[in-house]
């Protein structure tokens, strides 16, 4: 490894990832494809520079600390409440439905065995929230009852993930590993006992320390102190439930940020490490993108539209009947079938635990980016698509519901002490 390594992989990523993420843009496409994109450019499957194979995923690493730390600190468990009758239900059978047509298709079409063909459906099963937000943000829709139901079915999305992410190492083996059931039973029962103590002691201990303690941050009127105090709470946690209680560095990172969530000064630490978390959040997307050998597309060009089919259609059709079911009217069950149809962060978290367990072959791994790619391109057109089906969102009800929200955030005044103390950081 050369002394400049670091240097050059983290200038190469964000310049990259910048160019590609302005263009992307441009192209009127989420930039996560252009920070994909940017990874493939500088990873060893392309020719020209290749950025150190090694450095990039431990950066990952840290931008998949981040990226749960955020999902925790916006985690409401009031707004799922609201639409939990819908939105549970419904998540669950679309990640069993997907999850059944990956496990087809892998086993019976690409000759998979059933571990790699249940895990690849898994990682299809799974839509990106950064993806959604931003679709439901540009077409207005985040802050209605449909932004609602769709961010509140990613929410569990969400935590069935984070569930995953504990028990996938325990059950994931090798390819013609033998499987000793007993042990296998054992481990799982004493890793949840763990990591039902840790975010036992999180949500009791640590939802009074915590709030204290960013108090105690926020008086010094220092706002790098602030910023710092925060990513050192997040990486601290998330080290504490690694190294004592061998739950992941991502689960303790959620929790860390579910717990902060819940105090006065949550809102500002979401806030203050912000940048920080879309840094490497860019790293964590072109590291995957470095692992994506973009050959397979015209290698295994059926198998990669039967991957996309899955994604597109399979998973729309699944969200389309459960939201029928439920009796939603035909905007919002259209919108979030077109909300589900894509893969993003924590499916290429999943192929990455999967491939470095050796539960995956690199082959399945570049199926599955390939459709993270292809269906967040796509998706775009699937929403300019559910619009001519007469999904598109009305403006003018879009326009007296940002005015009233508007008067509501005028009328109620800031009244809580310590977001008062931390203004002033």
């Amino acid at each position: 490894m050369h002394a400049d390594s670091l240097i050059l992989t983290l200038v190469g990523g964000f310049v990259l990832a910048f160019i590609f993420g302005m263009l992307a843009n441009r192209l009127k496409l989420s930039p996560l494809v252009g920070y994909l994109v940017a990874g493939v450019i500088v990873g060893p499957y392309t020719a020209g520079w290749t950025a150190d194979t090694h450095l990039a995923p431990q950066l990952a690493e840290i931008g998949v600390i981040l990226l749960m730390f955020g999902v925790g600190l916006h985690f409401s468990p009031a707004d799922l409440m609201k639409v939990r009758k819908i939105a549970i239900p419904g998540a669950l059978v679309q990640i069993g439905v997907a999850t059944g047509l990956g496990w087809a298709l892998g086993r019976f079409a690409l000759g998979m065995t059933d571990a790699q063909a249940l895990l690849m459906g898994f990682a299809l099963s799974v839509a990106s929230t950064v993806v959604l937000i931003r679709a439901l943000e540009e077409r207005r829709q985040a802050k209605g009852d449909i932004g609602r139901i769709a961010v509140g079915w990613l929410i569990v999305e969400d935590l069935v993930i984070v569930i995953a992410l504990v028990l996938l190492p325990l059950v994931l083996v090798p390819a013609g590993a033998e499987i000793n059931a007993a042990a296998l039973a054992t481990g799982i029962g004493w890793t949840l006992l763990k990591v039902a103590v840790f975010v036992g002691l999180m949500l009791v201990v640590g939802g009074r320390v915590l709030p204290w303690l960013l108090v105690r941050i926020a008086h010094t009127k220092s706002r790098e102190l602030f910023t710092l105090g925060v990513l050192a709470i997040a990486l601290g946690i998330a080290w504490l439930a690694y190294e004592v209680f061998g739950a992941s560095f991502a689960l303790g990172a959620f929790v860390a940020g579910l717990v902060l969530n819940g105090t006065p000064l949550g809102h500002n630490a979401a806030e203050r490490s912000l940048p920080l978390r879309d840094a490497f959040a860019v790293l964590f997307f072109v590291s995957v993108g470095m692992l994506f050998d973009p050959t397979i597309l015209w290698r295994e060009p059926l198998s990669v539209l039967g991957v996309l089919a899955i994604i597109i259609v399979g998973k729309s059709i699944a969200a389309l009947a459960i939201t029928t079911m439920f009796k939603l009217d035909r905007k919002t069950s259209l919108t979030v079938a077109a909300s589900l149809a894509q893969i993003g962060e924590f499916s290429f978290i999943l192929a990455a635990i999967g491939l470095q367990m050796g539960a995956l072959t690199q082959e399945t791994y570049a199926l599955i980016l390939a459709g993270a790619l292809l269906s967040i391109s796509l998706n775009p057109f699937v929403f300019k698509l559910i619009d001519r089906m007469g999904a598109a969102p009305d403006p003018r009800r879009i326009a007296k519901a940002e005015a009233a929200r508007q008067a509501d955030s005028t009328a109620t005044p800031n009244s809580t002490p310590t977001q008062a103390q931390i203004d002033g950081v």
